[in-house]
């Protein structure tokens, strides 16, 4: 059961709804410890004062604000707790706004908003209807862990989703960051009609579940193979083409040829598009010719285990084994 990492009321003019707010995503990025080269010690790090080389305690440690000279103002803590914002329970919906005015730029991170108790309910669910009806998003404010958010709470399939925000002086402005823009550049007619006709070939309804960690699974494969005290076999990366002038044209026809004829959709197998020459009819014709690049994948594809361990010999085998099981399995 998930647990709040916030409660408090979520005011609504003179409405208050009690909610407890939940992390609505998980980070699933593989971490790592760090140890000396051909030891099992661990790396530790200290806080140390760079003068004197010792190490200094927690409660010594003041924080310093640095100016544009390059000199430093230093704060105590005591002092930076006198105006920190104050404690509050509130997320304060200050503006509604259209659904599609808000540019997704100024998202930072999701929670799911949920009824504190029986009693909120009514009014939670009141809230989310109306909200949806209205196809308006709320723009509230609030504090957590000491520091004050800027929010949008937007109504999804009866679940209330906050949105934590960056200000606006927090999202910088592209024309003044970046000086090599396009700007006066205007494409010929016919450029930008084939890369409409690319974009809508490649056009497919939005599913999460076609995307995947790729670099995630190969790591853990890794893992699994020195764990087990296995040999392990690094598939070579495949030569980037690059460096060459491009016919502008010719490419975007090409990759409409292309898209038109094999697209589809998620980036499974899309490194070297196993999902279109893999052969039809089973055992291992056609594996052989393969690369082992194309083969790793296509072991992925078939979400064979051990694959990062297996030489050319080893996939084909394991694939084929697959394939002939799904056969006999249809």
């Amino acid at each position: 059961m998930a647990r709040a990492i916030w409660t408090g009321a979520l005011a609504f003019g003179l409405v208050n709804v009690p909610v407890g707010l939940y992390a609505a995503t998980q980070d699933k990025t593989i971490h790592f410890r760090q140890f000396e080269r051909g030891t099992s010690s661990r790396i530790r790090y200290r806080r140390v004062n760079e003068d004197t080389g010792k190490e200094v305690e927690y409660e010594d440690i003041v924080k310093g604000y640095e100016l544009d000279s390059g000199d430093y103002v230093i704060l105590d803590p005591e002092e930076l707790d006198e105006i920190a914002p104050g404690r509050t329970r509130t997320i304060e919906i200050t503006d509604f706004v259209d659904a599609t005015e808000i540019d997704p730029l100024y998202y930072q991170k999701s929670y799911y908003l949920a009824p504190e108790n029986d009693a909120s309910k009514r009014a939670y669910a009141l809230l989310t209807t109306a909200m949806e009806k209205a196809d308006r998003i709320a723009v509230a404010n609030f504090v957590m862990r000491s520091k004050q958010y800027l929010a949008a709470v937007r109504p999804e399939d009866g679940t209330l989703v906050l949105e934590t925000m960056f200000f606006a002086d927090e999202v910088r402005n592209s024309r003044q960051e970046l000086d090599n823009l396009p700007v006066d550049e205007k494409p010929a007619k016919k450029d930008t009609d084939m890369a409409v006709s690319l974009i809508e070939s490649m056009t497919t309804e939005w599913d999460p579940s076609n995307y995947e960690d790729t670099y995630r699974e190969k790591v853990l494969d890794l893992v699994e193979a020195k764990a087990g005290g296995k040999e392990v076999v690094t598939p070579a990366e495949p030569a980037e083409e690059g460096g060459e002038v491009v016919d502008l044209m010719d490419a975007l026809r090409r990759s409409v040829e292309a898209s038109r004829s094999k697209h589809e959709p998620g980036n499974r197998g899309q490194a070297s598009g196993l999902a279109a020459t893999e052969p039809q009819d089973g055992g291992s014709d056609g594996l052989s010719d393969m690369s082992k690049d194309e083969l790793y994948d296509l072991a992925t594809e078939h979400e064979i285990t051990g694959r990062s361990k297996m030489n050319k010999d080893q996939l084909v085998e394991a694939i084929s084994a697959v394939r002939t099981k799904n056969r006999k399995a249809s």
